[in-house]
Formats: C-alpha cells, structure tokens, sequence
C-alpha cells in the first residue's frame, strides 16, 4: 500500500517511471472526471501494478534520473490513473509526458465546494459562483472553508455555521484523497522485457482494453524500445508536408511489411520472437522510404495536397504493400492505374464497412497478382456493380461525401483560379487565402426564397455538391450573400475562364433563384462528366498481364487459396465420394461469406498437381462440360442457385492435366451449407474453412451485412 501523495511524489522524483512501450496518455475527460469522483466518494478504483527492475527498458522521455540508477520502479499498469491524479493534485505534466503528449487535459475540472458536483468550467455557470473552485487550486492553494464563507456576507450566524460546515466537509475530502491507501502489486524481481510486455497484455485486457494497434506497437518497442518516439517525430515531419498519419496506421503499415497482411492478429508469438530490434528498425526504414516516394506522387498526379483531401488514409495501405513487394516503384503505367483504383476506393467507400477484411483481400491483390489493378477494381466492382459515375450519384450530397473532395481534386486539376484576386487554389498561404467551400447559391437567399431550414430534403439541397464552389475566404467573405445573377458576371467579366473551371453552368438563366433546381441538374452532369473524364485520363489503358496460376499454387494456400484434389473423385477409396463435393461446397461458402478467393480442383494440398481427368470418368459427359455441369448441381445443392453469380469457373492447362479454378467473389448475403439435417457457417481464417458457432455466426453476420 502507498498513499497516493507518496506516488505522485514518486513519480515527480522519477523513482516511478513509464517503459516506452506504453502507449501515450488517451484517457477521455469523462474518465478522468469518473476517478476522482469514485475516489471522492470512496469507492474502490483498482491498484497499480509495478516492475521492479535493475535493467529497465526504454523510459518514455527518457525520465529516469540516471544517476541513482539501480533497482526502479516500471509502472505497467495504472498509468492512465496516476497521469490523471497528477495533472489534477500536482497541476503539472508528469515528467515522463510533454504538454504535446496530453491529448485531453482534465486540469479544468471544477467542484462544487457546497454541492460537491464535479464538471468541467463553464464560464456562465461558475464565473460568479464563489463555491466552484479548479479541482488543481483546491489542492495547490491555501484557502480555506470559513474564510471563504466570511467572504459571502451572510448575514445569519445560523445560515453562516450551515455553509460553513458544508463547505469545509467537502474540501476536506476532497483534499482526503492525496492521503488514501493506494494497493501497489509488484511483478517478481528480475523478469526480462519479454515477460513484462506479457503481463502489461495481459493486464490490459480489462480497463481501457488497448486496441490491437497498440498491443502491436508495445511488442515492437519491447524489441526496439525508440519506436514510439521515432514514429511520433516522423508523424511530426509528415504533419508538416499536410500529411497526417497516426500511430495505428503506421503501425498497420509495418505489419503489411512484415507479414504481408493488413491483420494484426498476424503479428503472433511466433513473429515477435523471429523479430529483433534491429529488424523492425530496418522494416521502418523502409516504410519511410515508400511514404518518401509515396507523398511526391499523390500531390503532383493526384493532386491530393493533404490527408484533408481523402476521407480515409486506408487506402494506401494498398499502396504501400505494392511498393514493399516491388522496390519502391511503380513500373510503367502502374503509378496512375493505382491511382485511379484509389479514387474508385474513396468514391466508393471501399473500406467504410468491413475495414479489415477487404484490407487485407486488398493488400494480398496488391502484392500478389500479376494484374493488381484490374483485380483491385474488380473488387470494387463487385462490392458495388458499377465504378461510373453518374449525375444521381450526387443528389443530396453533402460536403461530408466523397464526391466533395473529388470536387476539390478537380479544382485543382483543373488548375481553377480565384474569383476575386486570379491567384492559384492548389498552393495558397495564409488564412485570408485558406481555400474554402462555397455556396454559389448562398443559402441565406435560397431559404428567403422558399426553401425551409427546418426542412431535411430542402437543406440537403441547399448544401449539395453541385452549389459549392472552391475560393479563398477573404473572396468568399466579399461575395456574402449576393445572388449568383449578381456576382457571377462579374466573375466571368475578370477572370474568363474561372466558371468552367470550376465546371460551373454559363448560361446566364441559370443563375437565377427560380432556376435553382435547374441549375443543380446541369452542375450535376458537368461534374459527374469531369469525375469520369479525370479518372479516365489516369486510367489509361487497360492493363493486358495474364494472370500466372503456377506461380499462385507454387505460393501455397492462405486466406483467398485453397487446393481440393477432386470435386467427386476419392484418391484414397478409389470411388466416387460424396464428401469430397461437400468438402468443395464449404471452401465457396467460406469464401464467399470472407473476403473472396480462388479455389484450384485437381491439386493437393502440398500443390502437386493431379488433374481432374479422375473426375471426368465419373460422368455421363466425360469432359469439361460434364465438370462444369456437376460443380454447378454441387453448388445448387449445398448453397443454393442464387449464389451461382458469386463464381466464376475455367479450366486451364498445368503440366499437361486439366485444372478447374473457381474464382469466388463476396456474397452480398449471408451464405449457409444446408445439408439434409442441419445449416453451417463458415469462413475463412488461417488458410482453411473454419466452422463458426450459431452465436458467432450472429455476430458475424451483423458485423459483415446488417451494418
């Protein structure tokens, strides 16, 4: 036990000190405000749990007083409580954090001195109110109950005694919290870093349950323990270039690069004990190397100048593992062939549902096939019918869509210029010329002009796509509220081209309030047209590769291969056995209810090619048309004719045998294997068909189709 004055003061000294692996301060004010509640009213809040060590890891800010160095006290757990109990009773940063590392900073939480409520300051409920004082100077400055009343002139002696006492019972226990037993555990002395990241794992799977990012992240710094502190300096240096990109996704990235899936659940024991510190340094080297590569090309062909410009930084991950698995370079027409999928992926909201699933199908395309854009768009294609754009597509849509920031894109594609001073919109300086979304039809005059504010469908009009425009905001200030009959001449007058560039209709009738309506029709179209016509220019030609099937088999099964010997055909019996169909209809299920793939008929598990000659003699016709005929019946039976459209079948030519390959696409509904007495479920996780249990496959279910 140890009195939490006793701590705090430990860790003011750096006797108490926090490894590196930790991940930073990211307690909500909500939880702050919960503990020292909890702990005002005496209810218990958990203990803390240290390492004591003579060869502590790296120590975040290197706040550990080197000079007493011996045995040190690591905290592994309760760091998010006693940073919290420090910035309120000691007012300060813990010195194992800077001011830049307190992403939300509890220390302008009040209490009620009378009442005993504890809220964050509002000025017009506290400012006058003597009775709510900042929880910090409650415990930093001398004041105490009965002067404070004094203070009130209250004229009743009785009333006076009353609030006096409540007031001073309330301070005092709040200031009672400083002096509370706090259960400290140690871990055994003498344990490595290894079983210490174990016990922080295991410890953090209650409370605020680190993400798997995170956990993640600590193993790598257990190994390469300037991890976090070298990641966090480069997000600084990519802040700077408009680019902002968090610990997760970086961390995701790495994970890409050493196991060649976008999952974290990949980085298991195995990994971590094959990896050194060494290794994951080199691994970042190389990762900044592609981001190097990478940010050049997404501003000067994807006219993409920040993070602010795509809705989601997922979709470089893709990216990313292409480059790893191709020396940092797009060969040939690659470079704007993946950046046309990648506009097709944020247009379409690739990974607004199912993030992880069609990542890791993603990363998998991009690093292993031989025609990765064309089977990345087919995903998308797939996932949603059509890639085109059309004039409907952006009915009702906002400035939170997508299609607004491929607005912007085309502003600056188009090179667009400002509409009060002439100067460019892709690179302005300063807050006057900060670029911002206009109303070309200012919504004060559409709402006098009989459009309802209080209406849903007339203010998603209002604020659609097709009436915004892209101008400084000192210009947009000028413009106001005037009507676009009134400005927009003026416009077209000064600066002649500026209306087409921002694909803005110039018949002149246009631009009247009663032909608003008509006027988002015409935009709709000039926009939905310039989308295409911008994709199309970096779509190019269409890539011609044939897809090399020896290479996938000689690369074995994982989560979108998978090898069966025969569709009907039992080596071992030497006869025709219905379990092998059964078998064949669970891996299309799986796939289909996962993330796709292809499933290769006539080879063994170990990739040695059989054929399916075997399974021809088991057929009325003993050719490709009776294969075809009964894989077909195999899938109207198990699965069901509707989920016919998710296959795609062809035989080719391996070593002089015929082989049947099954191209599998998602299902755009739960799929079932229905035999005669009873449904299964199953996906696909670990290289094979993994059978789910009905609770979950509810679950799964409503993770993957009912969102």
């Amino acid at each position: 036990m140890a009195k939490i004055e006793k701590l705090l003061d430990a860790i003011k000294d750096k006797e108490i000190v926090v490894p590196e692996f930790q991940r930073e301060y990211v307690w909500t004010l909500e939880q702050s405000k919960e503990l020292i509640t909890s702990l005002f009213l005496g209810y218990p809040t958990g203990s803390i749990l240290v390492w004591e060590t003579d060869n502590p890891p790296e120590i975040k800010n290197d706040a550990v007083r080197r000079e007493k160095m011996g045995w040190i006290s690591v905290l592994l757990d309760g760091q998010q409580r006693l940073t919290t109990l420090y910035l309120l009773i000691k007012g300060e940063i813990p010195p194992f954090y800077n001011e830049t590392d307190i992403t939300h900073d509890p220390r302008h939480l009040y209490f009620n001195l009378r009442t005993a409520e504890f809220n964050y300051y509002q000025k017009q409920k506290m400012s006058d109110s003597p009775f709510w004082k900042s929880i910090v100077s409650c415990f930093n400055e001398k004041f105490d109950a009965f002067t404070l009343v004094e203070n009130l002139h209250i004229k009743e002696a009785e009333e006076k005694l009353t609030v006096g006492r409540e007031v001073n019972n309330n301070l005092v226990q709040l200031r009672a919290i400083a002096d509370i037993d706090y259960f400290v555990q140690s871990v055994p002395q003498g344990l490595d870093i290894d079983r210490a990241i174990d016990i922080f794992d295991r410890i953090n799977s209650m409370g605020t349950k680190l993400t798997d990012a995170e956990l993640v992240l600590t193993h790598i710094a257990g190994r390469w323990p300037q991890a976090r502190r070298i990641m966090k300096h480069k997000i600084e240096d990519y802040q700077k270039a408009g680019f902002y990109f968090d610990l997760d996704f970086l961390t995701r990235c790495l994970v890409v690069l050493i196991t060649k899936s976008a999952l974290f659940k990949k980085m298991n024991e195995a990994v971590y004990q094959n990896m050194s510190g060494d290794d994951y340094k080199e691994i970042w080297e190389k990762l900044v190397k592609i981001f190097n590569y990478l940010i050049p090309i997404l501003k000067q062909s994807a006219y993409i100048s920040s993070t602010k410009d795509i809705n989601t930084n997922n979709v470089m991950v893709p990216l990313v593992a292409h480059l790893s698995a191709n020396n940092i370079t797009f060969d040939g027409n690659n470079k704007n062939q993946f950046l046309y999928w990648m506009f097709l992926a944020l247009i379409w909201g690739r990974y607004s549902s199912q993030t992880d699933q069609r990542l890791d199908k993603d990363v998998y395309i991009a690093i292993n096939s031989s025609q990765p854009v064309t089977d990345l768009i087919n995903e998308i294609e797939d996932q949603r019918g059509r890639i085109e754009i059309k004039p409907s597509d952006l009915e009702g849509r906002g400035a939170g869509h997508s299609l607004h920031r491929m607005l912007y894109i085309l502003t600056k594609y188009h090179k667009s210029t400002d509409w009060a001073n002439g100067g460019s919109l892709q690179d302005t300086l300063g807050d006057y010329y900060s670029i911002q979304s206009h109303h070309i039809f200012p919504q004060a005059v559409l709402y006098k002009n009989g459009y309802d504010p209080e209406n849903h469908l007339d203010k998603q009009r209002v604020n659609e796509i097709a009436n915004r425009a892209f101008i400084t905001r000192d210009t947009n200030y000028n413009i106001s509220d005037k009507e676009p009959q009134d400005y927009l001449p003026e416009v077209q007058s000064k600066f002649p081209d500026a209306l087409k560039q921002q694909l803005i209709p110039i018949e002149k009738s246009l631009w009247q309030i009663d032909k608003y309506d008509k006027f988002l029709t015409a935009r709709r179209k000039m926009i939905a047209d310039a989308i295409n016509s911008f994709l199309a220019h970096l779509k190019g030609k269409k890539p011609g590769e044939v897809i090399n099937y020896e290479e996938i088999i000689s690369d074995g099964e994982n989560d979108y291969v998978e090898f069966k010997s025969s569709l009907r055909w039992d080596y071992d019996q030497e006869n025709v056995s219905r379990v092998m169909e059964y078998v064949v209809a669970k891996t299309l299920a799986a796939f289909m209810n996962s993330g796709g793939g292809k499933l290769f008929i006539g080879v063994k598990d170990d990739g040695e090619i059989l054929g399916i000659e075997k399974d021809y003699q088991t057929f009325k016709n003993k050719n490709k048309d009776g294969f075809f005929l009964q894989l077909t019946q195999v899938i109207n039976q198990y699965l069901g004719k509707e989920f016919n459209q998710y296959v795609s079948t062809k035989i080719i030519n391996i070593s002089s045998k015929d082989v049947c390959v099954v191209t599998v696409t998602s299902s755009a509904m739960p799929v079932f294997l229905k035999t005669s007495n009873k449904e299964e479920f199953f996906v696909r996780a670990s290289a094979s068909s993994q059978p789910m249990s009905i609770r979950e496959s509810n679950e799964y279910i409503k993770t993957h189709w009912e969102n």
